[in-house]
C-alpha cells in the first residue's frame, strides 16, 4: 500500500518543489513525560559520510530498515510518527490526506508537524512551523528549510535524533512514492533553519549536513493495513503489514471490542513473514468478521517463550 499523488511529476511538479510555502501558525502544544533535554546537552553531530547512520542511543535496539516507498497514484502522503513498543520507541508510518496544493514532500511534512497521527498510541515532538520550504537538487538530496518555531518541544537526546529521522523518513517516503526522487539511489536530507545551517535541533542534534535513513528506527512489526479507525463495508478484512524478520513467525489476534471497552479473544492464529527480496517481510491474514468493533494485534513469535508478544503493534478498525 505504499501511495502517491497523481499528477506530481513534471516541470510543473518540479517548479512547486522550488517554491517557499509559508504555514499559518497554529497553536499546539505537546506533552512528553520523560523527555525533558537537559540544561545544558551535548550535540549530537549528524555531520560525517553520506550513509545511514545508527542513531545514538540505540545500540541496544534491533536493527530494523525499510524499504524505500515505491511510486504510487493517490492522494494519499505516507508521513511518519513515534510510537513505543516494549522497551524500545520507533518510528510508525500512516498515509493521510494533504492538500493538492502544495508539493508532496511539503504536504507531507506539514501534516507531520500539524496534525495528530490517526492511532493513539503514536505522538510527534514537532510543531507547528510559520515557514516551510522544500526542494530537491539533481543529486538526489532534498533541502528543507523550516522555521525554528518548529523544534519548540522539550526532549532529551535520544527523542531529539529519533525526531530528526521522523522528519527524514517523511520527506524521503513523499519524494519517492509521489516519484519527485528517484527512489533507485541513495536520498539523503539536509535540514536548514531559517536558512541557515548548524542549528541544534532540540538542543542535542546538529544540523546542516546530508541525512539519510538511519537503520534502527522502523518498527519491528506494523500494521499498514487497516488503518486506525478505519471502517469496512462488508466484513472481509485483509491485514497487511511488515516485519523485519524475512520468513520470520507472526502471531495475530483479533480482539472484539465491547460496549463497555472490554476486549474478548474473536480470532486469533500465525503468519509468515515473505523471504523473498522484493517482498521482504511482508505478511497478510485475511479474516471475515461480524459487525462491529474490533482490535488487531501483531507480534513476533519466538517459539522458546511461546507465551510472550514480541514488539506488537495493534490497529483498532470497525465493520459495519
Amino acid at each position: 500500500m505504499d501511495i502517491r499523488k497523481p499528477g506530481s511529476t513534471g516541470p510543473k511538479a518540479a517548479a512547486r518543489m522550488r517554491s517557499v510555502i509559508a504555514l499559518g501558525l497554529l497553536p499546539a502544544a505537546l506533552l512528553l513525560s520523560g523527555c525533558i533535554a537537559d540544561p545544558e546537552p551535548a550535540a549530537i553531530s549528524t555531520n560525517g559520510p553520506a550513509q545511514s547512520r545508527q542513531a545514538a542511543g540505540t545500540d541496544s535496539v534491533p536493527t530494523t530498515s525499510a524499504p524505500l516507498e515505491t511510486m504510487q497514484s493517490s492522494n494519499k502522503a505516507p508521513v511518519y510518527w513515534i510510537g513505543r513498543s516494549d522497551a524500545n520507541v520507533f518510528l510508525y508510518r500512516e498515509f493521510r490526506d494533504v492538500p493538492d496544493d502544495e508539493n508532496p514532500i511539503t504536504s507531507a511534512l506539514r501534516a507531520m508537524m500539524s496534525e495528530a497521527p490517526l492511532d493513539p498510541d503514536f505522538f510527534t515532538p514537532w510543531q507547528n512551523p510559520k515557514n516551510l520550504a522544500t526542494s530537491i537538487s539533481g543529486t538526489n538530496v532534498i533541502t528543507v528549510d523550516v522555521s525554528a518555531d518548529a523544534f519548540n518541544s522539550n526532549l532529551d537526546a535520544d527523542m531529539a535524533q529519533r525526531a530528526v529521522q521522523q522528519l527524514v523518513y517523511t520527506a524521503t517516503a513523499a519524494g519517492a512514492s509521489s516519484g519527485l526522487i528517484d527512489a533507485g539511489q541513495q536520498i539523503e536530507v539536509v535540514i536548514l533553519v531559517d536558512g541557515h545551517t548548524d542549528y541544534q535541533a532540540f538542543k542535542y542534534v546538529k544540523l546542516g549536513a546530508p541525512i539519510a535513513r538511519s537503520a534502527g528506527m522502523v518498527a519491528p512489526v506494523w500494521i499498514i493495513d487497516p488503518q486506525e479507525g478505519v471502517e469496512v463495508a462488508d466484513g472481509r478484512v485483509k491485514v497487511n503489514g511488515r516485519s523485519t524478520v524475512p520468513g520470520g513467525k507472526l502471531r495475530w489476534q483479533i480482539l472484539k471490542v465491547q460496549e463497555n471497552g472490554d476486549k474478548e479473544k474473536y480470532l486469533d492464529g500465525e503468519a509468515t513473514a515473505a523471504a523473498q527480496a522484493e517482498a521482504s517481510g511482508v505478511f497478510s491474514v485475511n479474516v471475515n468478521l461480524a459487525p462491529g468493533n474490533y482490535e488487531i494485534r501483531v507480534s513476533q513469535f519466538d517459539r522458546s517463550k511461546p507465551s510472550d508478544e514480541l514488539n506488537v503493534d495493534t490497529r483498532g478498525f470497525k465493520v459495519r
